[in-house]
This record gives structure tokens, C-alpha cells and sequence, in this order.
């Protein structure tokens, strides 16, 4: 009894990461793929060219501008292992373009399995098919040397979702115009506040913005894309400074003022893509918001 007590306190000091949902390559090998889930409301068109191999159904490119290459969250080389919960493995040519046409117009939830192992080299089990892949698609590299540099701590996944980590500078009133005009005044009110930098998760969803404190998850403002009236970034900074404004209240619009909301982006790249992404929710959101 003594050395089975031994064993189980062992164990007892492990920590594991059980995921039952990823049993898709168990057949193959006990070597598993990163799983991720994405999360993806209605659209008109999700964007992805989808190529079936080996009963498995792969991403081969992604559509410039559709909402999966806006998302970031799958990439040429992925597999799309389940759609709402309804199995592709063992798919036939046609299967996973069948399943979307049965489920158009309906929020999607999509099982993507990594072409990438954990650490940042080719999941052996696919390397056969995604050689086939770059015949066909000669972008997709399969080498770990020319793997793209690994995410920074200025981003993290959630959900499946790319989420920018950021400092929330605050927030001003700007009065009863929303407009364009307003966004540089608005930054200039909200930093002489002076308010104490709160680091946050910044979520740019399909629908709308949420903004969350990194260390205890507690949510500082919410909004959909209509509700923002203007985007850009700070012209007195050195280009890391972004800010959007929001309507502070929808059911008046005959009396409804603005405020502006602050934030500080790591780099000024980051901070350009975030307001294009703010943007670009406009566009996707338009028909079903």
C-alpha cells in the first residue's frame, strides 16, 4: 500500500489539462494538437477556402478582408475539426460547406485544431498534408525557423479571439457633438485628469467592445459598434495614444451627450491595427446589428 500511496501523491502535485472535446488525432497519436475555440456571429461571409485531406479539413488561404482574416483567429494550415459541435473528421469533399449552409444565419462556434504543436514547431501528424498544402498555396511555410515571432504581452487569446492587452486612460464628457472633430479635445480632457493607468483586456468582438481589468476580470465599459460615433489615434503622442467616443445615452437622441474613452497601445503599429479593427466592426456589424 505504501508505494501505491507514494504514487498518488505524486500525482497529487501535477497539474493537468484534460480536454476531452480534443480526442481527434488519438487514432493517430498520442501527440495532441493545440485546440482552440472560435467564436463567430453571423456574417455574410466567413472567408475561408477550405481544401479536405486525409478525411480532415484544412484551411488553406483566407479571403483578404473577410471577417475570419479580420478575426486573426485561424490560420492557412489549421484544421476546422467540428462546426457547432457536428464532427468533420473522417469529412467528405463538400461536407464542411454543407453544415454552414445548414447553419446560415446563426451564430458559429467552430473547433479549430493548430497546425503549430505548443511549442512553436510543425504538429507532426499533419506534416504529410500540409506539404500537399504549400504545393497549392506556396505562402503557408511549414519550417519553425520561419514561423512568425511568437505573441507579445501585448496581446493573449480568449475564446479563440485575438485580445489586445492595454492601459485604460480614462474616460471624458465631450458634450453634445460626437463627431471626428472632438476625438483630439477629448484625449486632452481625459489625460489632464490625470487618472491612475489601469491595464486591461481589450476584446474587439464581431458585434461590439468590451474592456475588462486583466487582474480581476471586472468589465469597465461595453459597447456595440453603432454606439461609437468616431475612432482615430492621439495627434500629440508619439502615435500609441487611441481613443473612440460613445453615445452616453441611446433612448434620448435629442439630448444625449458624448464621452471619449482613452487608451494606451504598446506600439504604434498595434495601436493603428486596433482602430482599424474598431472600424472595420462598423462595416460587418451594419446588417445585423
Amino acid at each position: 500500500m505504501e508505494p501505491f500511496l507514494s504514487l498518488l501523491l505524486v500525482l497529487s502535485e501535477l497539474e493537468f489539462n484534460l480536454n476531452i472535446k480534443n480526442c481527434s488525432f488519438l487514432d493517430d497519436s498520442w501527440l495532441l494538437p493545440v485546440c482552440d475555440v472560435y467564436e463567430v456571429v453571423p456574417c455574410r461571409k466567413l472567408g475561408m477556402v477550405l481544401r479536405y485531406l486525409g478525411g480532415r479539413v484544412f484551411v488553406l488561404d483566407l479571403i483578404e478582408g473577410s471577417q475570419a482574416q479580420v478575426d486573426g483567429c485561424v490560420q492557412p494550415g489549421d484544421i476546422i475539426d467540428e462546426i457547432n459541435g457536428i464532427s468533420l473528421r473522417n469529412a467528405s469533399n463538400g461536407q464542411a460547406g454543407t453544415v454552414l449552409a445548414q447553419l446560415r444565419g446563426a451564430p458559429l462556434s467552430l473547433r479549430v485544431l493548430r497546425w503549430r504543436a505548443e511549442d512553436g514547431s510543425v504538429y507532426r501528424p499533419v506534416v504529410r498534408h500540409l506539404q500537399e498544402l504549400q504545393q497549392e498555396n506556396p505562402s503557408l511555410q511549414l519550417h519553425p525557423t520561419s514561423l512568425s515571432p511568437p505573441r507579445q504581452e501585448s496581446q493573449c487569446l480568449r475564446d479563440g479571439r485575438i485580445v489586445y492587452i492595454v492601459q485604460y486612460l480614462g474616460k471624458a464628457s465631450v458634450g453634445m457633438c460626437g463627431g471626428k472633430e472632438v476625438l483630439q479635445r477629448g484625449v486632452a480632457l481625459v489625460l489632464d485628469q490625470n487618472q491612475p493607468r489601469k491595464v486591461v483586456l481589450l476584446d474587439l468582438k464581431e458585434t461590439h467592445v468590451t474592456c475588462m481589468e486583466k487582474e480581476t476580470k471586472q468589465e469597465i465599459f461595453q459597447h456595440h459598434y453603432p454606439e461609437i460615433s468616431c475612432v482615430g489615434r492621439y495627434n500629440q503622442s508619439d502615435h500609441t495614444i487611441f481613443a473612440f467616443c460613445v453615445a452616453d445615452c441611446l433612448e434620448t437622441p435629442q439630448s444625449r451627450s458624448f464621452s471619449c474613452l482613452a487608451m494606451h497601445a504598446g506600439s504604434a503599429q498595434e495601436c493603428e491595427a486596433i482602430v482599424t479593427r474598431i472600424a472595420i466592426g462598423f462595416k460587418h456589424t451594419e446588417g445585423f446589428v
